[in-house]
């Protein structure tokens, strides 16, 4: 059984989802990779991720960073400014967003950046995922980062397209269709159960859950289908509770908390088959290569 990063089989596509202020644990992760010389093959991103992911793509060696930068000092009105509204297809300008990618020092065009990256987008038509993989960065990170009501959406190339967190949060399928041998995601679901809802929730509290438990399916269910192919690997945060995906004033503790638990869990990382490689949940077992059950300290489960 092969250890650590560079045991993971060519090429590796690094997957950063969706989440708002989850973005803060995706520089942590970066961090954590960073530090342990990991550069990927190619860089998978949606929503908040598209911005992480590009950064990340253009300046795979020293991206941390300058993301940490952005996060720790970033607060709400930047992203989401009131007033201003150019139409009635959002509640926020996107202007705050143009301003966050002129800064980020990136080429024109995706085909440019160091590392390939694609930005996952929706297809508001159809409903269908739309890969970005090459033409202007300057629509294809507002496309993939145009939470529906929330930022307008981006024509490109003759296609309505809005936040790709609608339809895939953390974006693995792209990285098969990419033909990745093996997929690290940054900053993913542990596999623990979410808590109980409790009793005498009002009507928003039960929307809400309604909602969690919907993504949460989704989530899995692309991880479980990625990982009957190639190793998947999600990476840990440590983070137990988290902020409203607007409230940037956590991003130090959430940047640090996410370093130290990703990098101790890539430290002690073994891959040996296809399966999804992630803390062990309370009941995560996986069967071995001879069909036998076991439960080894960062495999939930290999197929």
């Amino acid at each position: 059984m092969a250890t650590g990063l560079h045991s993971l089989p060519r090429p590796v596509a690094v997957v950063v989802g969706a989440g708002g202020v989850v973005a803060a644990a995706h520089v942590g992760v970066g961090y954590a990779l960073e530090e342990r010389g990991f550069r990927p093959d190619m860089i998978i991103g949606t929503s908040v991720g598209v911005l992480n992911g590009a950064i990340a793509a253009a300046h795979p060696d020293r991206a941390a960073p300058w993301l940490d930068h952005v996060w720790t000092q970033l607060r709400r009105r930047e992203v989401y400014p009131l007033g201003y509204v150019t139409s009635r297809a959002s509640a926020f300008t996107d202007r705050g967003l143009h301003r966050l990618i002129a800064r980020a020092e990136l080429p024109s065009r995706i085909e440019e950046l160091t590392v390939p990256f694609t930005a996952v987008a929706m297809n508001l038509d159809t409903g269908a995922a739309a890969l970005l993989d090459h033409g202007d960065l300057e629509s294809a990170l507002p496309a993939g980062a145009a939470v529906p009501g929330m930022l307008p959406p981006v024509d490109r190339a003759g296609r309505t397209l809005v936040d790709g967190g609608v339809i895939a949060y953390v974006p693995v399928l792209a990285a098969l269709r990419a033909v990745a041998a093996s997929v690290v995601v940054a900053s993913g679901p542990e596999s623990s159960p979410p808590r109980p809802h409790g009793p005498r929730r009002s009507a928003g509290a039960t929307a809400a859950r309604a909602g969690m438990l919907l993504l949460r399916h989704q989530i899995e269910r692309d991880l479980h289908e990625v990982a009957q192919h190639i190793p998947t690997v999600v990476l840990p945060t440590g983070i137990d509770a988290w902020p409203a995906p607007w409230d940037f004033g956590h991003s130090r503790r959430m940047i640090s908390t996410a370093s130290r638990t990703a990098g101790r869990f890539l430290d002690g990382l073994r891959i040996s088959w296809p399966g999804l490689y992630r803390v062990d949940g309370p009941s995560a077992t996986s069967p071995g290569p001879d069909g036998t059950s076991t439960s080894p300290s960062v495999l939930e489960a290999g197929l």
